[in-house]
């Protein structure tokens, strides 16, 4: 076992279930991950393995099939699956995203529905906040819901939605001015509805079409979609919660604990770029000697150790206070903003260790070079965390003159 990034405190069921996820990891995913990302094909084989092991159902509670564990366990069995291959904890996390939400806000309808379904990967789930141009700026939603009888009838433009593809559930966020009288606050006239959908591409439910996979530079495996809604028909018992006007603060106690699961990814793959880098400093000699004997590289390996090790004790520590009942919006802030940084920082490092052949196809660290920019806008960008932050410490600290 390496010595880094280790969790006091885990219960023997925890430790458990995370010895069973880095095995899969190791001897499932490592392997072929960098072939398939080339290929950028979807590991159907990976995720039938993780839906064996009872991943989609880690924190759904009991009573609805799932295994009832802690954001904590959640957030560690990603951070081994991010070391394995960052794509394959994507298709977990939206699903995870949903679930979360469901259990948090759901109708006691809804619950029942969905989640055993969910707790078994047979429901695969996504949800949708942005569009094509609002970026970071959530209450610039023009997506629309409008009452029909029973019935509202959606219209819009979704972007970036992880699993658009492949999920059968989206958590869709527009706005429903219906009950708002004008001047209401952009965030409270929006609503999360839940649409069921058939997978694949083109229509998959009459108004409701997903054009296609977005190519991408990195991230790849894992589908990234758009989602056109024209005319698109939802029963108005498929509004999350059951009450309109509620979609944004549903969505953002979602994105919070997304936060740490992102958190969570930056400490994966910089763990496993660490791996290589210090792997490759042994085997590569120059000037007669192992390069890990020459001082500049050493101060690397420090360096790169020192960040993998920070990284992971502010994502234990946001994901402990989430799992407390506490506020963590501060905690998952920082964890998410440090983690995605250090993220980038230890894979440039570990690349640099590798000269000319980390440019090559051949070696993981050129897909890990690739993968690591995406943590550093997904789930908000290190501008919004900074702003979440100093928001935040200002409420904590405010100077009472």
């Amino acid at each position: 076992m390496a010595r880094l990034a280790q969790t006091a405190g885990l219960t023997d069921v925890q430790q458990e279930i995370l010895s069973t996820v880095r095995d899969f990891v190791d001897k499932e995913i490592i392997p072929v991950a960098t072939e398939l990302e080339h290929r950028d094909e979807y590991p159907q084989a990976i995720v039938d393995g993780l839906k064996e092991l009872g991943l989609f159902g880690l924190m759904i509670p009991e009573e609805y099939g799932g295994l009832g564990e802690s954001l904590l366990t959640y957030a560690l069995c990603v951070e081994e699956i991010a070391r394995g291959w960052m794509s394959v904890s994507g298709i977990i996390n939206t699903h995870f995203i949903v679930a979360y939400m469901l259990k948090q806000h759901g109708t006691q309808e809804q619950k029942d529905h969905f989640l055993p379904r969910m707790a078994a990967g047979d429901i695969r789930g996504a949800f949708s906040m942005s569009e094509p141009a609002l970026g970071s700026d959530v209450s610039a939603i023009t997506s629309k819901a409008v009452k029909d009888g029973d019935e509202y009838v959606l219209n819009g433009q979704k972007m970036w939605l992880t699993n658009g593809g492949t999920s059968s559930l989206v958590a869709v966020l527009v706005r429903s001015d219906e009950g708002h009288p004008e001047g209401t606050a952009p965030h409270k006239s929006m609503t999360t509805f839940l649409v069921e959908k058939e997978p694949g591409f083109g229509e998959v439910r009459p108004g409701l079409t997903v054009p296609g996979k977005i190519d991408k530079m990195g991230y790849k495996g894992v589908d990234t979609t758009e989602l056109i809604m024209d005319g698109l028909r939802i029963p108005a018992d498929r509004v999350l919660g059951g009450v309109t006007g509620r979609g944004f603060y549903q969505m953002m106690d979602g994105v919070e604990v997304g936060r740490v699961n992102v958190a969570a990814r930056g400490c994966g793959v910089a763990q496993r770029a660490f791996e290589l880098g210090v792997r490759y400093a042994q085997q590569r000699h120059t000037f007669g000697k192992a390069i890990a004997q020459h001082q500049a590289i050493q101060f690397k390996l420090a360096e790169m150790a020192t960040k993998v090790e920070a990284a992971h004790a502010m994502m234990v520590n946001a994901a402990r206070k989430k799992d407390s009942g506490e506020r963590n919006d501060l905690e998952a802030g920082m964890a998410k903003y440090l983690a995605s940084e250090y993220c980038k920082e230890v894979v440039e490092d570990a690349f640099r260790i590798h000269g000319g052949y980390g440019f090559s196809k051949e070696y993981e660290i050129e897909r890990l070079y690739r993968e690591a920019p995406m943590l550093l806008i997904g789930e908000g960008t290190a501008e919004i965390q900074k702003m979440i932050i100093g928001r935040r410490l200002l409420e904590e600290y405010r100077f009472q003159g």
